[in-house]
């Protein structure tokens, strides 16, 4: 069974898949058998009806992972809109007993496995009937921990305290946190990083600047 992690995000383009990537690439590039999953993924180009260009292509491509990436996702849409809304344009219901199965097989593969979220802890999978199936419930039902990937500028206080304060009241454990588009010397993400760990009790497990290609290796942060 893989140790996994969860990587959530303090909303929609704050580089979740970014700093997946460079997870994934490091820890394979340390010897150790890592894999990535995405159970949901929208705004996909395809070529005969496989995925062309997407979050899974850009990180199976920078980790070198030897699969595909529709060997990475359950469940895939062209339509950049939220996964609900995006399976009930293609006339789909999300079957979350599939995308619980399709976890099991990729842990049964790894030896360590990270899962991409889709948008932030709060995205609606499922808005059916009076069903409310939150990414949060996903998280739970995974039994997983979370990093958080929030953007290191202006606004990033208030939006990670939320979703740390967010997790903490549903019962999903925070690693830690990951500043993406860090700018070192700034005193305002300086500063930020300083009050984000103050206010939250969590600490932040890295700073990444725009175009990096390393991060520091998290393997102790895989459950």
């Amino acid at each position: 069974m893989a140790k996994t992690i969860f990587i959530t995000g303090t909303g929609t383009d704050v580089g979740k898949t970014y700093i997946s990537a460079l997870i994934v690439k490091k820890m394979r590039e340390a010897g150790y058998n890592c894999g990535y999953y995405k159970p949901v993924l929208s705004g996909v180009e395809t070529e005969n009806g496989k995925l062309k260009k997407s979050d899974c292509n850009y990180v199976v491509e920078t980790a070198k992972l030897p699969v595909s990436a529709d060997d990475c996702v359950t469940y895939w849409w062209e339509k950049a809109v939220s996964p609900h809304l995006a399976a009930k344009l293609s006339g789909q219901i999300i079957d979350i007993e599939r995308i619980k199965t399709d976890f099991q097989t990729a842990c049964n593969k790894y030896d360590y496995l990270l899962v991409e979220g889709a948008g932030g802890i709060t995205c609606p999978l499922k808005l059916e009937n009076d069903e409310k199936y939150l990414m949060k419930d996903l998280i739970k039902d995974l039994n997983t921990s979370v990093i958080i990937v929030a953007d290191g500028g202006l606004g990033t206080i208030n939006s990670t305290l939320l979703t740390v304060e967010y997790a903490k009241a549903y019962g999903i454990n925070v690693e830690g946190i990951v500043l993406n588009n860090y700018k070192q010397g700034d005193v305002m993400y300086e500063d930020n990083l300083k009050q984000t760990e103050f206010l939250t009790g969590k600490k932040v497990l890295a700073k990444i600047g725009i175009n990096e290609t390393d991060i520091p290796l998290l393997k102790d942060f895989f459950g």
